[in-house]
């Protein structure tokens, strides 16, 4: 019987592993098949990005579906759904990223802080440049909760349940509402990790 139970308790694990890698490759397919576009707008407005971090950033806003795939409608226009093709959402959000690196580096503070305010905002730039010039979560958690959140209505630091990996592994598996994304940096990071991973797969 515990031999029993050990094997079927191996073939589901097996097959959610199975499951796993299958939406993991499909993702960074239609990811990667954003590379050469991602080259051309990067080479259109003369930017010098490391389009592997674009792409991960691709793959961390939306894993490369739908039409705005770098949710920079946003910071366009302030609502959500504004943009209408892949290249126009490149061309807003690489032009935003763009300006948070440049004033990442005037205040001298790391690039992966440039990465967290696009989903935090520029002010993240400031606030990090005051508290040591190095990205961190605890930083991240502290700005979500402290100015983010609170210019979104939410003053009682009300939180949810945010189950992914990286959050389970800090051993905060949560999330601040209306406080953005805490974990963004760190999802960009090992999302380009994977990609190259899986781009020796796909041969994208």
């Amino acid at each position: 019987m515990k031999k029993l139970f050990g094997r079927l308790t191996f073939l589901f694990i097996l097959l959610v592993m199975s499951i796993a890698f299958a939406i993991v490759y499909q993702d960074s397919q239609r990811v990667l098949s954003y590379r050469s576009l991602v080259k051309e707008v990067l080479t259109n407005r003369e930017i010098s990005i490391d389009e592997e971090l674009v792409l991960a950033m691709i793959y961390t806003e939306s894993k490369g579906k739908g039409q705005d795939i770098l949710q920079a409608s946003e910071s366009l226009t302030g609502q959500i759904g504004q943009i209408s093709s892949p290249k126009a959402s490149l061309e807003v959000g690489i032009d935003l990223f763009e300006q948070n690196l440049s004033l990442s580096s005037q205040k001298q503070t790391d690039s992966w802080t440039a990465v967290q305010a696009y989903n935090m905002g520029t002010t993240y730039i400031d606030y990090v440049a005051e508290n040591g010039g190095k990205s961190t979560i605890y930083l991240a958690r502290t700005f979500s909760q402290e100015v983010v959140a609170p210019s979104l209505g939410n003053t009682n630091g009300d939180t949810y349940a945010y189950y992914h990996p990286l959050a389970i592994m800090y051993g905060q598996p949560s999330l601040y509402q209306d406080g953005g994304n805490a974990y963004y940096a760190e999802q960009v990071k090992l999302n380009r990790s994977i990609l190259k991973v899986m781009a020796l797969i796909i041969k994208n």
